[in-house]
């Protein structure tokens, strides 16, 4: 009996094996055949939303980021991931921030006076129909688009929600990840210096 039971397990064991093998096989092909085209549209949406936040006609310099300029975003709740020299003045962040169901990944425009000049959402996975409202910029509470409040704010760790912010009834989450997004970038580009 002993031995039957053994046969089992080894036979069920190599089974399932062999299963995992030829699945993460498939997963590898899957993922040599997608991982360009998804580079292409992430990279697709960062220009887009570079081009929303700058003055029209703008090039972008990217800048390699220095490790002070990256803690000063993450001690604002944020994550630079890129950041770019914008040819009629300012800079651009790409950001990263937690939201409601994940990561919100952002461009955040500065002028050179330190204001924000836009916020334009590169990717998020908000709830549909209520985070979402945040990422589409729909109005807030007040009647002003979500995102477009932001336009001429200033001063890092100043932006809080329900203080100078004002969320999309039930996207209160979703709102204070965009403005740790902008604080963050506001933070990196006060690092500079």
């Amino acid at each position: 009996m002993k031995n039957l039971n053994a046969k089992f397990v080894l036979k069920v064991a190599g089974t399932l094996t062999a299963i995992a093998l030829v699945v993460a096989a498939l997963l590898g092909v899957v993922n040599q055949i997608t991982y360009q085209r998804i580079d292409e549209l992430t990279l697709a949406a960062t220009r887009e939303a570079l081009a929303a936040v700058t003055p029209e006609g703008s090039d972008y310099e990217p800048l390699e980021l220095a490790d002070a300029v990256v803690a000063a975003a993450k001690e604002q709740g944020g994550k630079l991931t890129e950041m770019y020299a914008v040819s009629a003045g300012g800079y651009a962040c790409k950001v990263e921030a937690s939201g409601s169901q994940g990561t919100i990944v952002m461009i955040v425009g500065v002028d050179d006076a330190g204001a924000i000049t836009g916020i334009s959402i590169v990717e998020n996975a908000e709830t549909a129909g209520i985070g979402s409202k945040v990422m589409t910029n729909l109005p807030n509470d007040a009647g002003v688009p979500v995102l477009d409040q932001f336009i001429g704010l200033s001063g890092a760790g100043s932006l809080a929600v329900k203080k100078n912010v004002t969320p999309i009834t039930g996207a209160t989450v979703s709102t204070k990840g965009v403005t740790a997004g902008a604080n963050a970038a506001l933070a990196a580009v006060a690092a500079l210096g």
